[in-house]
């Protein structure tokens, strides 16, 4: 992902934190995920950011076998999945697991802890204990 100066806050909370930041509009209160600079649904840009809670579930995924960088192909296959954030936002993000068989949609999964986040580019679950 390429950074900007909307995205910022939430890049640099993830590489230095582990966090995952999202928006709130001030206006309507929608959750918003990914960053933007006007809320989605009434346009106002008094956006905030916040500590989301890093939990969520799986709506939808797709185990990815090839057709990535390289510099993923040992970790194949990769779990790109649909995440309902408990905020109510959506995203899509990976999932790491030992087994990538196991995972199913409805599964409850979390951020990765943050002493494993400096590995991943953006921010990255793995199955809720």
């Amino acid at each position: 992902m390429r950074e900007t100066a909307t995205n910022r806050p939430m890049l640099e909370a993830w590489r230095g934190e582990g966090a995952l930041l999202l928006q709130r509009c001030e206006a309507c209160g929608t959750t918003i995920f990914y960053p933007r600079s006007v809320c989605p649904g009434c346009w106002n840009a008094k956006l905030a950011w916040f500590r989301a809670s890093g939990r969520g579930r799986i709506v939808s995924f797709s185990r990815v076998h090839r057709g990535f960088p390289e510099r993923f192909a040992a970790e194949a296959p990769i779990v790109l999945a649909e995440i309902r954030l408990d905020e109510g936002a959506a995203m899509i993000a990976r999932v790491v697991t030992a087994d990538p068989d196991a995972i199913a949609s409805g599964d409850a999964v979390s951020l990765v802890a943050a002493d494993q986040a400096p590995h991943y580019e953006l921010p990255t679950f793995r199955p809720a204990p």
